[in-house]
């Protein structure tokens, strides 16, 4: 069975969709379930997920409450309430295929020696897409498309938080998500997907699976200047505390990371300048300034 994981906090918005989706799948319902984790929602989210159970008893739903406050917190009381096999975990404004959890189910059958899944995120704006974003910033808004071919996530590449599913063993092996990680609240922070998938690929394949696709709402607050210069700050952040546990080598290591970064946001700047296209360059050096302030506080 597939256990798909909505941790959910303040979406009375978009949650309802989120749900209908996943009502509307292809497999049968004893073939998944839905697991609801409510993060201390200030708002109606509460009231939209007991409404929605009560309109669909003949669902295979659990829903709960959260009282530690982050995301990382909701996501390892996902993995406790769960029953299936196959831990699935979506945002609660992304939007599932028919054949989500039907596509999870074969993919792990079929290739038994793979760990997790990352799946393709499409971005769906509230508004339009703005003229600064480029393919290079697409992380930004948590997009993630490498292709119509399942590959390997290779090197440092891994999915996204939005889309990703595991064997329920490979908790069990490598343990939870790291709660001194990921959001709380309204804050930027993350990498707690980062630092599980890290931990796993040591000795496991993680692969990126297309047709285990999500659209995904991207609000227009989440395109602010302000928004993104903290997600920049939280990038660095969160990085500072995973690589704690990674020493000198794996400092050493982002250290030099981030400068051959630097150096390809300078080239694509420079690439971008000589195409006239100002704001995507602007964007790419403003992005990757942030983070540089983020590591020296």
């Amino acid at each position: 069975m597939v256990s798909i994981i909505v941790c959910t906090y303040n979406r009375e918005q978009y949650l309802p969709k989120t749900l209908e989706h996943l009502k509307n799948q292809s497999a049968a319902n004893d073939a998944y379930e839905i697991v609801i984790i409510n993060n201390k929602s200030t708002d109606n989210t509460g009231e939209v997920c007991l409404n929605f159970i009560q309109e669909n008893n003949s669902l295979n739903i659990s829903y709960h409450i959260e009282h530690n406050q982050g995301h990382t917190y909701a996501r390892n009381r996902g993995i406790k309430e769960s029953k299936g096999d196959l831990l699935a975990f979506i945002d609660d404004d992304a939007f599932v295929n028919q054949d989500y959890a039907k596509n999870i189910e074969s993919f792990f059958s079929k290739f038994t020696d793979v760990a997790a899944i990352g799946g393709k995120i499409t971005p769906m704006y509230e508004s339009q897409e703005p003229k600064w974003m480029s393919k290079h910033l697409l992380p930004l808004v948590a997009a993630l498309d490498m292709g119509s071919s399942i590959v390997e996530f290779k090197k440092r590449k891994f999915p996204i938080g939005a889309n990703m599913a595991y064997r329920s063993t490979v908790f069990e092996k490598y343990g939870l998500f790291d709660v001194t990680l990921g959001r709380r609240g309204d804050g930027l922070e993350g990498g707690d997907e980062k630092d599980l998938i890290f931990r796993i690929k040591a000795n496991e394949k993680v692969y990126y699976v297309p047709n285990v696709a999500v659209d995904h709402i991207i609000p227009d607050k989440r395109l602010s200047m302000e928004y993104i210069k903290g997600m920049a700050l939280g990038v660095a952040t969160s990085e500072i505390k995973r690589l704690k546990k990674e020493g000198a080598k794996g400092t050493i290591g982002k250290l030099l990371e981030e400068f051959v970064k630097l150096g390809g946001t300078f080239i694509l700047s420079l690439k971008h300048i000589l195409l006239f296209d100002f704001s995507k360059a602007f964007m790419l050096i403003k992005f990757r300034y942030w983070v540089f302030k983020g590591y020296l506080k």
